[in-house]
């Protein structure tokens, strides 16, 4: 029998990937391309539907190049939450003052809306139980009435499609305008099996969206991996160099498929927490651009400042509350490269490997080992640095968009010891942010034993390092790095009903790479940095009364 593939789409923040994915998830091939973001003003992202769907055909194209169309079974889509605006015609729709059609797409980072979150918030409606208690500047709600307010005549009068992005790609290729209960679960509000709540849009200003059964955001849904339509149009066939019929799944937020790519792998013989316990015991933590925090539970667990419970939203039957901070990879760029010593750094790195950027944090992370003693650990080096990592305002477990970040220990030396040591107390950060998630998790009921990283931080060693000691708990990190492409070819395959659930596909095409365990002797430190971390965030607010006191 000839080889089997399925073809699995990411659309990230800043490009577009494709794989070509075999049947027991090895990643035979590859390919990316970049995408433009502009910022027409601050805190407003927007980008190009056109663009994208482009650079999905290019890289696409790319994958299955030289493979026979007959052996591609299946192909699955994920993308970042952002909010796709099209006419009665499928045409573009712009989202900013500047009239640009083409550039109709809001963010997922877009924080425009945030007077709107707030507002929405203030309502006290029954469905803000399901995201936390807090709605979030980015999700959907708070930006469709940020373009009804503020684009009325230019977008809001034209627009007859809102999609999330991951729905938009499944519509490009099927036709299909049934959307995903992945992204309208957790970002719009949608409650299965009762569906959209009429008094929630009304009570907001939105009840133009009731009109036609919520034909302009969303009829008919479906879990994640269940196949669309009659599979891919003769239009979209062409667009991606595949065969007119081939199955298409329905989509997922792309943090959402690097849960799939690694949360459902099989860990016998690991010595892990987790092994002979339910898949509820183990946490899916994608970082990147921003982290996503995944738990999953048979029953519906309420967790504050967490978004969920979200019925089949990831796993099929399954509850997922989802975590997250806004800026991690981002923040750890913008510390790095805003810093004086980063030219320093950039020449230290070319000079002992051809420059790429990442080698500019391996070298930061071969500093620090230099920079500590033979016999203590690189950790005990931020024991004077403390960061508030929420730069980006605190997506959870706090879901406050207003919070600013916060650098405790500054001195007048700027030498590029003080670059790594920046460099180390940021991730560190970070590492004490999801702790806090766990926290809030395990207060609401989870068990969280193990996390299972995947995404682009996941590639840096002290990255994971830190988030093993500062946790307590063990890391696996998946065999294929590109888990989150792996995640996508699943909803493929589940589609192809070459699988016959996405339980079964996630188990056989997703595996453990690598377990990385907690250094025990650093637990104390990492307890008092800790309390030092919540500190941080007591003191803000303290500033924050103290300069709006009248």
């Amino acid at each position: 029998m000839a080889e089997r593939f399925y073809v699995g789409v990411d659309v990230g923040t800043a490009s577009v990937r494709a794989a070509l994915v075999t049947r027991d998830g090895q990643l035979r091939r590859t390919a990316e391309e970049p995408i433009s973001i502009w910022e027409p003003q601050s805190d407003h992202y927007v980008q190009s539907s056109t663009e994208i769907w482009d650079k999905c055909c290019t890289v696409v194209k790319k994958v299955a190049d030289g493979v026979k169309s007959s052996q591609v079974r299946g192909i699955g889509f994920d993308a970042t939450c952002s909010l796709v605006v099209l006419d009665q015609s499928f045409q573009p729709v712009p989202v900013s003052q500047d009239g640009d059609s083409q550039r109709n797409v809001v963010m997922w980072m877009d924080h425009r809306a945030a007077e709107q979150a707030a507002r929405i918030t203030n309502t006290g409606h029954r469905v803000l139980s399901r995201v936390g208690g807090v709605m979030s500047p980015e999700m959907q709600p708070p930006k469709l009435l940020w373009l009804k307010e503020n684009l009325k005549e230019r977008c809001w009068s034209k627009a007859a499609h809102f999609f999330d992005l991951p729905d938009f790609l499944s519509w490009k290729a099927t036709g299909s305008l049934t959307r995903s209960l992945c992204t309208l679960v957790c970002k719009w509000t949608y409650c299965p099996p009762e569906g959209w709540d009429a008094s929630f849009w009304t009570s907001i200003g939105l009840e133009d969206l009731l009109e036609n059964n919520f034909c302009k955001i969303g009829s008919v849904s479906c879990s994640p991996g269940s196949p669309l339509g009659d599979g891919l149009t003769q239009e979209a066939a062409e667009d991606l160099g595949l065969d007119p019929g081939i199955a298409v799944g329905a989509s997922l937020i792309d943090a959402h498929a690097g849960g799939l790519g690694v949360i459902g792998a099989d860990v016998t013989g690991f010595q892990l927490p987790c092994e002979n316990q339910p898949i509820t015991s183990r946490m899916a933590m994608i970082c990147g651009t921003s982290s996503c925090h995944m738990a999953i539970s048979e029953q519906p667990l309420f967790v504050p400042g967490v978004w969920g419970p979200c019925l089949s939203a990831m796993v099929p039957d399954m509850w997922l509350n989802e975590g997250g901070q806004s800026a991690t990879g981002r923040l750890i760029d913008h510390v790095v490269k805003g810093h004086t010593a980063y030219s320093q750094l950039q020449e230290k790195a070319q000079q002992r490997v051809p420059f790429t950027g990442e080698n500019v944090y391996s070298y930061l992370n071969s500093h620090l080992s230099l920079m500590a003693n033979s016999d203590s650990a690189v950790d005990l080096l931020g024991s004077s640095l403390h960061v508030w990592p929420d730069f980006h305002g605190n997506r959870s477990p706090l879901a406050d968009p207003t919070l600013k970040g916060m650098v405790v220990g500054l001195s007048l030396s700027q030498t590029l010891d003080d670059l790594a040591l920046l460099y180390l107390a940021t991730i560190q950060a970070l590492a004490l942010g999801t702790l806090h998630i766990l926290e809030a998790m395990k207060q609401a009921g989870h068990d969280i034993r193990t996390l299972f990283l995947c995404g682009g931080l996941s590639k840096n060693s002290l990255f994971v390092q830190i988030h093993a000691n500062a946790t307590g708990l063990p890391v696996v990190l998946p065999d294929q790095m590109e888990a989150v492409l792996v995640g996508a070819a699943v909803l493929g395959a589940c589609a192809s009903r070459d699988y016959s659930n996405i339980q079964e596909a996630m188990e056989k095409m997703a595996k453990v790479g690598k377990v990385v365990q907690p250094n025990r002797e650093v637990q104390s430190f990492y307890e008092r940095k800790y309390k030092v971390f919540l500190q941080l965030f007591s003191h803000q607010r303290e500033y924050q009364a103290l300069m709006n006191h009248t």
